[in-house]
């Protein structure tokens, strides 16, 4: 049965505390996730009698499973050679970076482009870190831009901005240029459009324009998808929502921009809370 992975409130404890570094200024601080998945929880079964399945930590060599407790981390530098490291060890490898956001530059937002985003944090003030915290949160108001940082979190380096936002200093994890793959060998079309067509196109999305409020916009799928356990719980078979979507024939493409404005002329928008 699906589980509903959900909590509302604030995580008390952080993923991570250090400095924040602001050229010589060092601001203690703690680092919490901004983000709370809303989604199903699912769990793996035996297809035979539905039995829940448990993944084990199983020793290669003794074919039996280890507790964590005894479990290290290791790298493999030569075939079957490892060498383990620890804690200390990870720390070692650059004391500041583990134990600090060091700003190394500040940008314009709008000169980092979206695929290079990946994950939201909030900072909040450590112990007497309060006024040098206020002091960079106000800073990055004024002058509209955000700190490029590096640090290192679970033993890898991240690159990140740091940004103000309302009364809080927010750490957007952003992704290294070598993670992003390269468009490569796409089929991407190359056609010729008219300038009506362009128009039209234009004319729709113009009418589809609203002011961006993110609370109006729900995940519908998951309700829908808990009617549906509900309704297979109860011994029923679920009947399909909605239809597969169909691709617009080249001859149809003007037709259904024009049936489309049409459309959205009578649409009721969708309001926020």
């Amino acid at each position: 049965m699906a589980k509903n992975n959900q909590y509302e409130t604030a995580p008390t404890r952080p993923i991570w505390s250090g400095a924040l570094n602001f050229g010589l200024v060092n601001i203690p601080v703690h680092l919490f996730s901004a983000t709370n998945p809303k989604g199903l929880d699912f769990d793996f079964l035996h297809k035979k009698d539905f039995s829940p399945i448990r993944f084990a930590r199983v020793c290669k060599l003794e074919e039996k499973e280890i507790p964590y407790e005894q479990i290290v981390r290791g790298f493999e530098y030569r075939k079957d050679e490892y060498v383990v490291l620890t804690e200390e060890d990870f720390q070692k490898a650059n004391v500041k970076k583990t134990n600090a956001i060091n700003i190394l530059d500040f940008v314009n937002e709008s000169e980092i482009e979206s695929i290079y985003f990946e994950r939201p944090y909030y900072l909040e003030p450590g112990k007497g870190a309060q006024r040098p915290y206020v002091l960079l949160l106000e800073a990055l108001k004024k002058t509209k831009k955000v700190g490029i940082a590096n640090y290192v979190i679970r033993h890898r380096e991240h690159l990140g901005a740091v940004k103000a936002q309302n009364n809080i200093i927010i750490l957007n994890q952003l992704r290294f240029p070598n993670e992003i793959r390269k468009i490569g060998n796409f089929d991407l079309p190359k056609e010729e459009l008219t300038q009506k067509e362009i128009e039209m196109a234009k004319s729709l999305i113009n009418q589809l324009t609203e002011t961006f409020h993110p609370e109006k916009y729900k995940d519908t799928y998951t309700e829908e998808l808990k009617k549906l356990i509900e309704e297979k719980a109860h011994g029923l078979t679920p009947k399909p929502k909605g239809q597969f979507p169909k691709p617009t024939p080249v001859s149809d493409l003007m037709a259904t921009l024009r049936a489309s404005l049409e459309k959205e002329k009578t649409r009721q928008p969708i309001r926020s809370p």
